[in-house]
């Protein structure tokens, strides 16, 4: 298989469906030879349900102890038949499935690029001025640290060639927060990473209507640093928002 796409969920009933229904629909599995993998930290809503519907394979995390995202998606990763991984979040949407799949045809696959990266967007239809200033902004300062050579990318949509992955050990399961970037400048140490500005990924405003933009940017920048420091993230756990 060619692709796993691994989709980390707790409590994703009412996001969840809107992109397992456009991953599974005009035969686009079979047509980019693609799976789903969900990995769940213990929903306890109908996330469950939902990805039965649509999923190849799902791993409910059953230990005691409170999975976080990272440990979610190498659980994830662990189940996955792709040479390439896919992580996205639950609360994603890819604007055009078959632009998504074929720029990773042409662009990627055969590239000498060990992960891949695109811009992140908020969906159109819930986008505000605000919005667009930010993501435009971090957008444009990720491709920049990629191609300074700190390896940036977020966990909205993170494609990974599988040897990479495990060479590089997966997610650092002790940080709560700043494990996607944590990966990535771990990975840009051996190779490079494509941030590319030819696709793009949309997500859920939610974190930035509840928490607003000073207090997202507050808490990337002190994770940020605190990893790149001392490999260590100053939140204790990431706030669900829901």
């Amino acid at each position: 298989m060619r692709y796993s796409v691994i989709i980390p969920t707790l409590n994703e009933e009412k996001l969840l469906p809107g992109l397992l229904k456009s991953l599974t629909e005009n035969n686009y599995k079979n047509k980019f030879d693609f799976e789903i993998v969900i990995s769940d930290g213990g929903s306890c809503d109908k996330t469950i349900d939902i990805a039965c519907k649509f999923t190849d394979k799902i791993k409910i995390h059953d230990k005691k102890l409170k999975q976080n995202i990272a440990g979610g998606r190498n659980l994830g990763a662990k189940q996955a038949s792709g040479d390439i991984l896919i992580f996205m979040n639950g609360d994603v949407r890819i604007p055009d499935i078959n632009d998504f799949f074929n720029y990773l045809n042409s662009k990627f696959i055969n590239s000498n690029y060990l992960a891949m990266t695109c811009k992140v967007k908020v969906f159109p239809e819930e986008e505000i001025f605000s919005d667009k200033l930010f993501h435009g902004f971090y957008n444009t300062y990720f491709r920049l640290l990629n191609n300074l050579g700190v390896g940036m990318g977020r966990g909205e949509c993170q494609v990974i060639r599988k040897e990479i992955f495990k060479q590089a050990g997966g997610y650092n399961e002790s940080l709560a927060a700043g494990e996607d970037f944590d990966l990535f400048r771990k990975i840009r140490r051996q190779g490079k990473i494509l941030f590319t500005t030819d696709i793009c990924v949309y997500e859920s405003p939610r974190r930035f209507r509840k928490l607003g933009y000073s207090g997202v940017s507050l808490s990337w920048l002190r994770n940020g640093i605190s990893v790149f420091i001392r490999n260590k993230s100053i939140s204790k756990e990431w706030e669900q928002v829901r």
